[in-house]
């Protein structure tokens, strides 16, 4: 089995073209899925972040505050490191045990993970490394659309990615996701037949 690591800057789609491969059928697992799993409740990482940074980040249900988290990680990038430093390792054990029970026959998966460049972390699992571009005009613009996020800290977020040019770069594959979902739905049928295939 072969996997494909999606990545792309926040608000470039990464979730829409989630959805578009599994309705191809293939399998996916989504990074920030198991983080928030990992910190819906009582958990080790959850234990971790209470000794670290106090139960005011805590709910009263043992999840993890988000926004108050956020708005912290915001106003000091050293606590970022140190919430990275506990979730990153869980994650990764996570992705890993879950692409491990795939059943033997898949001939591709979808590894999905927001700062794959960043951490470094998932060399060990991916075989190609799909970006999603759009200009950072149309990221803002759509993550400004969601619940909870200012500009601000739109910014803040996506000057912790890498830059668009170094990300395309980087690249294996590339996938625009400047036009309207039929389009990206094509270039998404094309991708699928040629990791079919995987003719690299």
């Amino acid at each position: 089995m072969h996997v494909i690591g999606l990545t792309g800057g926040i608000g470039s789609g990464k979730s829409t073209v989630a959805e578009l491969f599994a309705q191809h059928g293939v399998p996916v697992i989504d990074t920030d899925l198991i983080a928030h799993a990992l910190t819906r409740g009582p958990s080790p990482a959850m234990t971790q972040i209470a000794h670290t940074f106090g139960p005011e980040f805590i709910a009263p249900d043992g999840s993890l505050r988000r926004d108050v988290m956020r708005a912290h990680v915001f106003r000091q990038p050293d606590a970022r490191q140190r919430l990275e430093h506990i979730l990153h390792p869980a994650i990764h054990d996570a992705a890993s045990a879950a692409l491990a029970h795939l059943p033997a026959h898949t001939a591709y998966a979808l590894l999905v993970v927001p700062l794959l460049y960043e951490t470094g972390d998932y060399d060990d699992l991916v075989d190609r490394v799909l970006v999603i571009d759009c200009d950072e005009a149309t990221q803002m613009a759509r993550v400004l659309l969601r619940p909870g996020l200012s500009r601000e800290i739109a910014q803040a977020i996506m000057a912790q990615q890498w830059p668009r040019q170094r990300r395309l770069a980087a690249a294996d594959d590339v996938l625009n996701n400047e036009g309207n979902l039929h389009t990206l739905a094509l270039q998404i049928s094309t991708l699928n037949q040629r990791y079919l295939r995987w003719d690299y």
